[in-house]
């Protein structure tokens, strides 16, 4: 009799949030190694992004927020699932090659689109997937209900969206070919999908669009690369690349916003654009004005992009220097969709800060990534930040590194051998998330191991 009760309550409670005709939708764009420095609103004097301004202008530009790792997949794991990402399985890079795969997404962990879909939201990925090739672990088994995309880590080209050899190109469960490069076809795919939407007012949607530019390879359209070259014929080749990379991208993310603005849907759309990680230095990405980069955990491996824009609530032009991590947009949507959350996520609300008020104080970062080859040997290593202080290191074999990021933002005065005490504090606090994530496996049973 209780449990009938009980879930009298719950199906109350639900049909009140599904009947809600305020709920906002969400839109949620994820660029694949773009770097802090890397948009004009962010600083870059070498490239124009004026998709990305309008958003910086119509809504709020958070200046200190991280991504949850400095690679791909444990940041995609954590944003999905509002847990750090060893807690779910993925401390490291899921690929398509199982001999050098560090990650199994943990199938028994809600993610956003099962708990949005749960409280009346339609859901879709459109885009990079990066969490697994095969069940369970494919997108509409993770609660989408539509995924038009690459399950894949990464394409050798943007224009034949093979990896090595193979097609991971797919509508829901279906293999497809389409033709064109990566970034168009996925911006098409997301304007399509919004003007599908605009007919079903009953119905908020959140859309996840995973774009996996800028990473490499860096293949820009000839047309873009040229348009670069002669505005700037002295640019290093790298760099133009890259450039014209970015602004290619930054031109579809335009259509995308438009399609909202078409489809009158943007006033009540919360959009939230960021990346996974910096930029990788070596194909001349940038995240100045911070130190290092891809793979580092020094901040310019971590600190990213991050604009919220939503016209009804958030007052345009403002600005957040709040230090939080990508995985707040977990509970944030779920919190404006009226939706409970769970007392297992690490990740925090911001809607508050939304809202004009004061964020929780005294909050510690944390940061893991295991990885393979003779540099890391299929270890982890780790970074914590805590009062303005970070302890780090950027391989397992490396001596711990601290920073009191307070005073020294850029990362040049390494005081571990000054502040013995201080290491050995936070190095018991991250040593806390270490065994909490060492609960979960990261290994896929054997059954479900990809061969490739």
């Amino acid at each position: 009799m209780l449990r009938l009760i009980i879930s009298a309550i719950l199906s109350i409670h639900a049909s009140v949030i599904l009947e809600a005709e305020d709920r906002p939708n969400f839109l949620l764009i994820l660029t694949d190694d773009l770097g802090y420095g890397d948009t004009s609103v962010y600083g870059a004097d070498d490239l124009s992004t004026p998709a990305i301004d309008q958003l910086a202008r119509e809504g709020m530009v958070f200046t200190s927020m991280r991504a949850n790792c400095t690679v791909c997949s444990p940041t995609r794991a954590a944003m999905l699932t509002g847990r750090y990402a060893d807690r779910v399985g993925v401390p490291g890079v899921i690929r398509t090659k199982i001999g050098n795969s560090w990650g199994y997404f943990d199938p028994s962990v809600p993610t956003l689109a099962n708990e949005l879909n749960a409280v009346g939201y339609h859901t879709a990925i459109i885009g990079k997937w990066h969490l697994g090739l095969e069940t369970p672990n494919t997108p509409n088994e993770r609660g989408f209900d539509f995924f038009h995309g690459f399950l894949g880590d990464m394409m050798d080209s943007y224009t034949t969206h093979l990896r090595r050899g193979f097609n991971y190109m797919r509508r829901n469960e279906e293999v497809i070919e389409p033709e064109g490069h990566a970034t168009e076809l996925f911006s098409q795919w997301a304007v399509d999908y919004i003007h599908e939407r605009a007919d079903k007012e009953n119905e908020p949607f959140f859309l996840y669009l995973a774009y996996n530019a800028p990473h490499f390879p860096i293949e820009p359209p000839a047309e873009w690369l040229e348009r670069v070259q002669q505005r700037a014929p002295d640019l290093d080749e790298k760099r133009a690349l890259n450039v014209a990379f970015i602004e290619h991208m930054d031109h579809y993310i335009g259509e995308v916003l438009q399609a909202l603005e078409d489809s009158g849907l943007a006033e009540n759309t919360v959009v939230v654009f960021t990346s996974d990680n910096g930029g990788a230095l070596w194909y001349a990405q940038r995240n100045l004005p911070w130190r290092g980069g891809k793979q580092s955990h020094y901040d310019g491996g971590l600190k990213i992009p991050f604009i919220l824009r939503w016209p009804e609530q958030v007052p345009a032009g403002s600005q957040s220097e709040y230090e939080g991590l990508t995985f707040d947009v977990f509970p944030t949507f779920l919190e404006l969709a009226g939706a409970q959350l769970s007392s297992e996520l690490d990740a925090v609300d911001l809607s508050p800060l939304l809202k004009g008020r004061e964020m929780p104080s005294g909050r510690s970062l944390y940061f893991v990534r295991r990885e393979g080859g003779i540099d890391f040997g299929g270890m982890a290593y780790h970074a914590i930040i805590r009062d303005g202080w970070k302890l780090m290191r950027n391989n397992p074999f490396s001596a711990l590194e601290l920073y009191h990021l307070a005073e020294d933002p850029f990362e040049e005065n390494n005081l571990a051998t000054e502040e013995p005490a201080r290491v050995r504090q936070m190095q018991r606090d991250l040593m806390a998330h270490i065994q909490r994530g060492g609960a979960t496996t990261w290994q896929a049973p054997a059954s479900k191991s990809n061969k490739r």
